[in-house]
């Protein structure tokens, strides 16, 4: 479930509002969609690996706590509070929390309707 943003009117909203889903063990997401992108709130269990994947969407990632190992288009980075990750479209990367919680944004445009069960 997520909240859904109807074609040409704005919205106000607070995360405390927006349904959790547990897409996976030891993932929490949460999304509000709009009309072409969407933005997901994820929190990471401790040492969770993310496998190296590529999508058509553009993705920029902040990371808002935690630490986390992000092996991107071959190359190991460690990302902390407050580094922003952008991925071009169909860009390998792949991700290993590390030894705590990891909260993280993402942006994704376009919408990624694998994640709305389209």
């Amino acid at each position: 479930m997520s909240a859904v943003q109807e074609p040409n009117k704005a919205q106000h909203l607070n995360w405390s509002t927006i349904p959790v889903e547990h897409p996976s063990e030891g993932i929490d997401r949460q999304m509000v969609v709009g009309e072409q992108m969407m933005i997901c709130r994820f929190r990471f269990a401790p040492f969770l690996v993310t496998p190296e994947h590529t999508h058509p969407h553009e993705q920029m990632s902040l990371v808002i706590s935690g630490r986390i190992r992000f092996f991107v288009a071959g190359k190991e980075r460690i990302a902390s509070p407050g580094d922003i990750l952008h991925f071009p479209p169909n860009c390998l990367h792949g991700a290993t929390m590390m030894d705590e919680e990891v909260v993280l944004i993402d942006i994704f445009t376009p919408v990624r309707d694998d994640f709305l069960g389209k």
